[in-house]
């Protein structure tokens, strides 16, 4: 058997020439910190590629090295899970381990994590193969728009067909000399081309697309049933048609769309999308710490047990059936993770404690970790508001010793109420701005200085008082 790495979403280095070192630098571009974390997944990351070179009998036995996260929230565990499947461009689902139940409670079955990645795999190749065929599939809509700005003289051939008409014949008696329609058709294709037609309307056969309003529920959930009511039932859902008027650019797109659908090989993306969730998926478990419990409580607590041994043969290995057929769960790499403040790994059950073999603990945020995280990563919240206060033609200066005021508030409101680690910087930052933003499309001074006595003059009022920041901040 033979697995094909994927490129990384940025399409310079392929994912196999990534080095563990490698992709802690790409993590440190978005996550401040938390260095053992990173280590820890990068080397999960570069050992699944390691296994897909070895022979498929010694692959198939190479079990992944799951990983849980042990830190307070809000310091990064999500974002580097997050970003590490964006950069091996792998199907990631992030779901709460608490929103699962046995069966026979309210919730969800555990199952249907893997088949929430199977449809996130899915859209992941679909993508893909739309891009892999999208110049094609415009040359297709191009043509077919012309047809109808103008319908050709004879019902011969259809518009992404012409060019290929004569084509055996040019080698023997040369081209033929371009018609008068032809010459017009060229004209029009130069005029769409610029823009120029975007005011006409075109009347397109637009498919109706008409769906039952009612779900079966079987005793394995609605996420079982592999029924396709429209192949049972050809002709009764979706078959008819009904002319529609468009604009010119927007019947462009449309038949964009269309011709993308015909393309694209839905069996092939359905096969390759459950390899691809076979080999490469990841799941990140949040909120871990939540069912840790032993049996012995009251009332929710009985079922945390249970949640554990509903999950462990999904992480042990087992096979899931989802719509897309069978998938098997043995390689698919799982990161949870949790605050284990009161609960801790070793209340787990024993037979999923090992089946998460690494453990890495990541630390809380200080106020420089604060002051690099508004500032450093490629994404940082200062860099988001000047970019959207920019919009509105206002340039936005924060000085260092507003950013340093800034994390100063947050730690200390974090300590005095819940420490929510960076996502305090979210809600100190919109308390700074809130005039300003507010203001913003009226303001005639679109030069703007925030200093630390303007951070101080938002916030001194609110920090001061424990009740109103409980609430406010």
């Amino acid at each position: 058997m033979v697995f094909h790495l994927p490129e990384t979403t940025s399409g310079s280095l392929s994912l196999d020439e990534l080095t563990p070192r490698q992709i802690v630098e790409e993590l440190d571009k978005y996550v401040i910190g938390q260095n053992a974390a990173k280590r820890a997944v990068a080397i999960a990351l570069r050992n699944r590629m390691r296994r897909l070179k070895l022979p498929p009998e010694m692959a198939d036995e190479v079990a992944p090295k799951n990983i849980i996260m042990i830190g307070p929230t809000g310091v990064g565990k999500t974002e580097i899970a997050r970003r590490l499947a964006k950069l091996s461009n792998s199907p990631f689902s992030k779901v709460e381990a608490s929103k699962f139940t046995e069966v026979g409670y309210v919730g969800r079955d555990v199952e249907s994590m893997i088949r929430d990645l199977v449809e996130i795999a899915i859209d992941l190749v679909r993508e893909e193969k739309i891009y892999e065929i999208q110049d094609k599939a415009e040359a297709n809509a191009e043509e077919r728009l012309l047809d109808l700005l103008l319908p050709p003289t004879r019902p011969v051939h259809s518009g992404s067909s012409i060019a290929v008409a004569g084509a055996p014949k040019e080698e023997e008696v040369g081209p033929p000399p371009p018609t008068d329609t032809q010459r017009t058709r060229e004209k029009l294709r130069a005029q769409l081309r610029e823009g120029k037609l975007d005011h006409r309307s075109v009347e397109l056969e637009v498919r109706e697309r008409m769906f039952p309003s009612f779900e079966i529920i079987t005793s394995g959930g609605v996420e079982e049933m592999d029924i396709n009511i429209k192949d049972m039932l050809p002709g009764l859902f979706g078959g008819r048609t009904r002319k529609r008027k468009m604009d010119v650019p927007e019947a462009l797109e449309y038949l964009i769309q269309e011709e993308e659908q015909k393309l694209v090989d839905m069996e092939q993306v359905s096969r390759l999308a459950v390899e691809r969730t076979e080999q490469a998926g990841i799941i990140f478990i949040d909120e871990l710490d939540k069912v840790a419990g032993r049996e012995g409580g009251h009332g929710p607590e009985v079922s945390r047990e249970g949640v554990q041994r509903d999950m462990l043969p999904i992480v042990e290995g087992t096979s899931v059936s989802t719509k897309y057929g069978m998938v098997r769960t043995a390689h698919i790499l799982f990161i949870a993770a949790g605050a284990f403040h009161v609960a801790k790994p070793s209340d787990l059950i024993p037979e999923l404690q090992g089946r998460f073999p690494i453990r890495v603990e990541l630390d809380s945020l200080s106020k420089n970790d604060f002051v690099r995280i508004l500032k450093e990563p490629k994404n940082a919240l200062l860099k988001q508001y000047r970019a959207l206060l920019a919009t509105e033609g206002v340039d936005l200066e924060i000085t260092d010793d507003a950013t340093e005021s800034v994390a100063s508030y947050s730690m200390m409101v974090n300590e005095r109420t819940e420490n929510i680690g960076a996502r305090r910087l979210h809600t100190i930052m919109e308390k700074v701005l809130d005039e300003l933003s507010f203001e913003a499309p009226d303001l005639e001074q679109k030069k703007w200085v925030i200093d630390a006595d303007y951070v101080s003059k938002m916030l001194e009022e609110l920090a001061k008082d424990d009740d109103l920041s409980r609430f406010i901040l």
